[in-house]
């Protein structure tokens, strides 16, 4: 926020959404501000639609009075659309500003096709979300999408993906905005892309674990990635490739599909367990196959998942030791008891005692909505933020 008796309308805005300060008189006590210029700061808030006024909050003054009306962040007054990539399936909602999931639509969408294939679609299934909704095209703020490889947060573009053929350096953020615009005729729109791992950490981290402060998810599909919150924001890394730790080097001759060999996700990942067990004479052509077989308790499955924890626990218990994380989640298709079983019988081995003192081993709440809620969340933080509400409200005039 800017220097006390500087704050502009969005430094009140983020102090109002955050619960610092709810309440004239409390935004008063916070900036410095007179009440007149705490006034007229507000104004420009309630003219946008993103302020409104709630319950009267409790009387502070011990000789009474009337209650402070309370203020609040209207959630109600834009929606945002998000999507969740995976290498053979996506899924897509319509949520509101609070992250409640208004419409969703889930299908088969081959990441192999492609950018211009799997974004054109998307576009389809966000006027279908729109509408059974019940909004208007003209009310999407922006838009979040999740997916499955490294990106540069800087220009929303894939870099050297090893499962996503086709998309490195692909304009996504510029091919979904038209897409959306092509099926809907609204107008431009923010597009953020982030990594799956990292905005799946993100929502998993504000909805279930707002005070934790060091946060790491590891998803368990296709291939292996890793999201890490820390101080309650995303880490990426310099260039977008913090997390991958399904490319890191474990030994095995494996090939991985990045190229290389003996990489955790040639032998470990949803696809790598499916593979094992076709060799065994068991149909399974990916991840969400292995889930199922794990879901109906299939012996042979059970058994190579909590083998593949066993393998990723040894690598996250380098991880817990750098990160000192308070919550390690796992998510995705083989986040079940077996893995789960696996990846702490090694984590536990070989992580110091100091770094697993106070850390919590948990699988997902949110599963395969977790994505999604991520991603909304990244757009609202963004469109909301001080300068880029600033920004926004000399755009709208106000």
């Amino acid at each position: 926020m800017t220097g006390r008796g500087q704050a502009r309308a969005g430094d009140l805005l983020e102090l109002v959404r955050s619960g610092r300060a709810t309440t004239r008189g409390a935004l008063q006590q916070a900036t410095g501000l007179s009440r007149a210029t705490v006034g007229q700061r507000l104004d420009r808030l309630f003219r946008a639609g993103w302020l409104r006024e709630g319950a009267g909050g409790p009387v502070d003054s011990p000789l009474g009075g009337r209650p402070s009306i309370t203020l609040e962040f209207d959630d109600e007054h834009a929606v945002v659309l998000a999507a969740d990539l995976d290498t053979r399936h996506a899924r897509a909602a319509a949520l509101s500003l609070s992250g409640e999931i208004l419409a969703e639509h889930s299908g088969t969408l081959l990441i192999e096709d492609g950018p211009e294939a799997v974004l054109g679609e998307l576009g389809h299934w966000f006027a279908e979300l729109l509408e059974k909704a019940g909004r208007r095209p003209e009310t999407v703020c922006g838009i979040g999408l999740a997916v499955p490889g490294p990106v540069d947060s800087e220009t929303g573009r894939v870099v050297q993906p090893p499962i996503m053929p086709g998309w490195d350096g692909h304009d996504i953020t510029g091919r979904l905005a038209a897409s959306f615009g092509e099926h809907t005729g609204a107008g431009p729109v923010p597009v953020l892309v982030d990594n799956d791992a990292n905005l799946m950490a993100y929502g998993e981290q504000r909805t279930g674990h707002p005070d934790c402060s060091a946060f790491v998810l590891v998803k368990v599909s296709t291939g292996i990635g890793a999201g890490v919150v820390v101080g309650g924001s995303i880490y990426r890394g310099v260039d977008g490739g913090a997390g991958d730790i399904g490319h890191i080097r474990v030994g095995a001759e494996a090939l991985c599909r990045c190229g290389s060999r003996g990489c955790l996700a040639a032998v470990a990942s949803g696809g790598a367990v499916a593979r094992r067990l076709r060799d065994a004479g068991v149909p399974a052509a990916s991840g969400a196959d292995v889930r199922d077989l794990l879901a109906a308790g299939h012996p042979e499955a059970v058994g190579l998942a909590r083998e593949a924890g066993r393998q990723v626990g040894d690598v996250l218990a380098t991880v817990v030791t750098l990160l000192n994380p308070g919550v390690l989640m796992i998510a995705g298709d083989l986040a079940g008891t077996p893995f789960l079983t696996g990846v702490r019988e090694l984590l536990y081995q070989r992580a110091l005692a100091r770094s697993t003192a106070h850390l919590d081993v948990v699988t997902s709440r949110l599963g395969e909505r977790a994505g999604l809620v991520g991603a909304g969340a990244l757009v609202v933080e963004y469109l909301y933020a001080p300068e880029r509400a600033e920004e926004r409200l000399r755009t709208m005039g106000l």
